[in-house]
């Protein structure tokens, strides 16, 4: 059984918890890098950690969506070391008992895995990793007087059309982060839709739930620039007009361990 580890960087507390669970467990695991160094140990560039069995995430959502990133489709753990922790349904006091369990498990073919939808944005030339939560196709600037000229079509058929700060394109997951932010609603991760907000249209039409298989495109035009961001993390520059094309990813992330508390979650936000 190999298991990998990615620790949130420069916290000593996940470094601590993330050597605590090498030592305890039974398994042959492989330590992400930064946080070797800082053990004083040797260690593994993240995308490595993907060959593993399993993966186990300490920090909070970001590390959690910076390791999927690197690692999906293999399943990871995550310990939840920030907040809310939407993605992170272990407490760092349950943490070695809880892997230890997930292992055997694991060892046993025994294992459990509750899979994310991810959503992938494509266009002229380029592509962005999948996205855990949402696309971001945005202007230059917020702002009265800056944004872009936005149409938006599913399946081909003519959605919206307007002047807005940009749109995004969110998974169930993704509902509860920057989607929240901007009006959109709250989806249960059980119902399988993405959905379509806009951001600050001057024509406003509501956020849109759509089937993960429908194609959602969005033509950019009115901007002497515009930028696509998955998941706040990696970006592409597009030059006005021009098209991007937001489908489901062919991978989703596979969460291992305990089912996560969508509700609970939700109490952390208050």
């Amino acid at each position: 059984m190999d298991l990998g580890i990615v620790a949130q960087q420069d916290n000593p507390r996940a470094a601590e918890l993330a050597d605590r669970i090498r030592r305890r467990i039974d398994a042959t695991v492989a330590l992400d890098a930064s946080t070797a160094d800082s053990l004083g140990r040797g260690g593994h560039p993240v995308g490595d950690l993907g060959d593993c069995d399993l993966v186990v995430s300490i920090g909070g959502d970001g590390t959690f969506l910076f390791a999927a990133r690197e690692v999906t489709p293999t399943p990871i753990m995550g310990v939840n070391l920030g907040e809310v922790g939407f993605l992170n349904a272990v407490s760092p006091e349950e943490a070695v008992e809880t892997v230890s369990e997930v292992v055997e498990r694991f060892r046993d073919g025994e294992a459990e895995c509750q899979e994310l939808p991810q959503v992938q944005a494509e266009g002229d030339g380029w592509s962005l990793p999948a996205a855990v939560n949402e696309v971001a196709i945005l202007g230059p600037q917020r702002g009265r007087n800056n944004g872009v000229g936005i149409e938006v079509r599913v399946d081909g058929e003519l959605y919206s059309g307007s002047h807005a700060d940009g749109v995004l394109v969110s998974t169930p997951t993704g509902s509860t982060a920057y989607n929240l932010s901007e009006g959109g609603p709250l989806v249960h991760p059980d119902v399988s839709a993405f959905l379509v907000t806009e951001m600050c249209a001057e024509g406003p039409m509501p956020s849109l739930a759509v089937p993960t298989d429908a194609e959602i495109t969005v033509r950019i035009d009115e901007a002497d620039h515009a930028f696509v961001v998955a998941d706040g993390r990696t970006r592409e520059r597009v030059d006005p007009p021009t098209h991007v094309t937001v489908r489901l990813a062919d991978d989703q992330v596979r969460i291992a361990g305990p089912k996560l508390e969508f509700f609970a979650a939700l109490g952390k936000l208050e």
